[in-house]
Parts: C-alpha cells; sequence; structure tokens
C-alpha cells in the first residue's frame, strides 16, 4: 500500500484512540477495577495492555534485538504472558495509568509516522510491516474499547475506520485454522459487509458459494471474539463459512474460544 494510504491509517489510529480516551475521560478509580467481558480482567487491565504493547511496538522498531529478547523470554514462560502482563500492572495509580497509554500511542503514531508502512520489524511471532503492525493496534484498541464499552453500557458508533478490522479478519482466515492445530479448508469464501456509509466491502470470489454477509459491524465483533456470532445479524451460508466463524480469530498469540452466545431472553 501506498505511504499516503499509511498516514491514513496513523490518522484513524489516532481517531479510534481518541474514543477510548472518551470513554475514560469522566471514569472514577474505582470503576476501572470493574469487570470486563474478557474473564479476569479489568478496565485497568484492558488499559495496561494497550500501553504495554504500544510500547513493545515502538521498542520493535528502535531495539529490535532487545524487542525479541524479551519477546522470546515472555512466550517462554507461557503464551499466557498478555495475563501476566495485566497483573504486572495492577497496583499502577489510575492516573499513571491513564497516562502511560496516552504517552505510549502518542509516541507509537509519531514514531510510525516518521517511517515507510512497508519497514520489516520483530514481532510476537513473524515479522510484519509496520502498516500490519499499525492495523493491528487499530484491532486492538477497537477490541479493548468494546470491552470497556460493554462494561459501562455505552454503544459505540460504526464508523468507516472498521474497514482496517474487517480486512484484518479476511487476512487472518487461515491462520484461525493453524493456530489450533487444525487443516486450512481450501474452499474460497465470499465476505460482503454492510458498511456505515452505506456500500458494501466485500471480499473474496464473486461466485463462491460461501458467504458471510450482513453488519460490518457484527463481522468485527466476531472476528475480534467480542460477540458470538449467534448474537449477531451475520447470515453465514456454507460449511467451510460457518468453520471459519466459529474459529474465527483476528488477535495473534494463543487460540481462544471467544464469548459464548448470550443467553435466551438477554439479546438486545
Amino acid at each position: 500500500m501506498s505511504q499516503d494510504a499509511f498516514a491514513c491509517l496513523l490518522d484513524d489510529l489516532a481517531a479510534e484512540t481518541a474514543s477510548v480516551v472518551d470513554l475514560l475521560a469522566a471514569l472514577p478509580e474505582a470503576d476501572w477495577e470493574l469487570p470486563t467481558p474478557a474473564e479476569g480482567w479489568s478496565i485497568r487491565d484492558q488499559v495496561s495492555h494497550l500501553a504495554f504493547f504500544d510500547e513493545q511496538a515502538v521498542l520493535a522498531v528502535a531495539a529490535p534485538s532487545r524487542f525479541r529478547d524479551g519477546a522470546q523470554a515472555l512466550m517462554a514462560g507461557g503464551m499466557d504472558f498478555p495475563d501476566r502482563i495485566a497483573l504486572r500492572y495492577r497496583e499502577m495509580p489510575v492516573a499513571e495509568l491513564r497516562a502511560w497509554f496516552q504517552v505510549a500511542r502518542e509516541r507509537l503514531v509519531s514514531v510510525f509516522g516518521g517511517l515507510e508502512g512497508s519497514t520489516r520489524v520483530p514481532w510476537f511471532g513473524p515479522d510484519m510491516s509496520l502498516m500490519s503492525s499499525a492495523t493491528a493496534r487499530l484491532m486492538e484498541t477497537w477490541a479493548h474499547g468494546m470491552d470497556i464499552a460493554d462494561t459501562l453500557g455505552r454503544s459505540v458508533e460504526a464508523t468507516p475506520r472498521l474497514k482496517h478490522i474487517a480486512h484484518l479478519g479476511v487476512r487472518t482466515h487461515g491462520f484461525s485454522f493453524a493456530v489450533r492445530g487444525l487443516e486450512v479448508p481450501r474452499t474460497a469464501v465470499r465476505v460482503e459487509l454492510d458498511a456505515p456509509d452505506g456500500t458494501t466491502w466485500a471480499w473474496g470470489p464473486v461466485d463462491a458459494a460461501d458467504k458471510v454477509t450482513g453488519p460490518a459491524l457484527d463481522f468485527c465483533l466476531v472476528v475480534t471474539q467480542r460477540r458470538h456470532r449467534l448474537d449477531t445479524e451475520l447470515d453465514i451460508a456454507g460449511d467451510a463459512a460457518r468453520s471459519w466463524m466459529s474459529h474465527a480469530q483476528a488477535f495473534a498469540g494463543a487460540p481462544s474460544d471467544g464469548r459464548a452466545p448470550r443467553p435466551v431472553g438477554a439479546h438486545t
């Protein structure tokens, strides 16, 4: 993708960051300890997760060897390292945590903005481009922001920024199976999503028999495992499409079972 596209992506990342900052702006300190839909994680854990991995993303650019050493040490202790990181910062004062997230994110956007989007950097797994790294940071920001919004009973506006997350969801089709040790289906799947602006976002062969169609917001909620597919308006046709939507995982790390369907009568 072009450098202009990378700049637009960073603008979208900054806008997504602002939406999370707004959620946290008037939050009383006691509410930072509220449990979120992510089992075992409070609102503070969601924020420290974002701040920590923003710093790691900058370190991967500035000192790749030091990043690799630290990443290998974390992963050597088990793939539950995000939980261990959350535990590490549970005693950090809320004011410090709030400032940490904002400063870490501002630094990330600044550092990335001074480089080519095609620059390759190490990560927790295969190396990736800064374009991919920024897309992942946007996805994580939106997904963890959704957890915070759900905890507070706040709705989140569907914006055109969802296209980055939907695209990542499509790109991680094979990963969603491979991370579970499953064979990746060879059957092509067509994805057609109703975008917030009334247009259609589409991926995959037009003539594919297996399809996923419906609101872009619902697709993003499923691939980030913030909603079970049965709690959305997605129309999923074909065995390959249903299998994918059962395993979809747009984020790196250990395989996750995602959220269970909401109890009957709990749907809104």
